[in-house]
């Protein structure tokens, strides 16, 4: 329903964040359908899911079943990018780039799309630019943030943020405390679905 590009110092707390990794289709998957499912305004954080402490504990990779949840929900066929995992540090930068100027929730879709639609491996500086192209964000500008020590520390900030706050693994979706209740993280796709009924009965 909602999104959230939160420029920094420049809003408050949101009630809702999703925290994403570029390199993940589980996180594509969510991606593609937070927008008409949380009935609230949430804010999207890129984040290195290496980072995480529960990252690598989940099961491995179905891509039959991720294939035939894309085609239930009438997205594009499933693309794997021949190189699978890859590096998605440079794209994590670029998204952290495209928040800080207040377009990381269509630089984030361009670029999952990129990846598992198109099957463009997001290591690669040019498929990445194709991203920011896609939401006119200039090549030059995009290429000079993702080597700044700042757009480094602030993607390391978001991530030991995400940790402190019990993101164990991407995709996730954190919910703020209200009242007497503390915060909590939907964890997974279907993580989302038991985030937006909270939110929906708030």
């Amino acid at each position: 329903m909602a999104e959230l590009d939160v420029l920094d110092g420049s809003a408050a707390e949101p009630a809702a964040a999703f925290y994403f990794d570029l390199g993940s289709p589980q996180c594509y998957l969510v991606a593609e359908r937070i927008l008409q499912t949380m009935p609230v305004a949430t804010e999207w954080i890129p984040v290195r899911a290496g980072g995480l402490p529960g990252h690598g504990a989940s099961a491995a990779l179905d891509r039959e079943a991720l294939a035939a949840t894309l085609g239930e929900r009438g997205l594009q066929p499933l693309r794997m990018p021949e190189r699978f995992p890859f590096d998605s540090d440079l794209a994590l930068l670029a998204a952290t780039y495209a928040k800080q100027i207040g377009r990381v929730v269509p630089f984030a879709l361009a670029a999952f799309r990129q990846c598992f639609a198109a099957g463009r491996a997001l290591d690669a500086q040019d498929h990445v630019l194709i991203a920011g192209s896609a939401c006119e964000m200039h090549p030059t500008a995009l290429r000079k943030a993702a080597d700044l020590r700042s757009t480094l520390a602030a993607l390391d900030a978001a991530t030991a943020l995400a940790a402190e706050r019990g993101v164990r693994d991407v995709p996730a979706i954190w919910i703020a405390g209200r009242g007497d209740e503390p915060a909590c993280v939907f964890h997974g796709d279907h993580g989302l679905d038991g985030a937006a009924t909270l939110m929906a009965a708030a």
